[in-house]
């Protein structure tokens, strides 16, 4: 027999989902934060949660 196939199992798996509702400026604010680091929305979310968090610890 073969070993298990697919994609291994993430270190910190992502298991828990958000929803959010945004106005139109918040919106475009994020979407150009996002051309300017060229990474994905979320991405842009959890590195702004990172930034407070560790600014709250200051």
């Amino acid at each position: 027999m073969s070993p298990r196939t697919g994609r291994p199992k993430a270190e910190n798996p992502k298991t828990k989902q958000l929803g959010v509702r945004l106005d139109k400026e918040t919106l475009a604010k994020l979407d150009t934060l996002t051309e300017y680091y060229e990474e994905t929305r979320v991405a842009v979310l959890r590195r702004g949660i990172e930034k407070l968090f560790s600014e709250l610890k200051k």
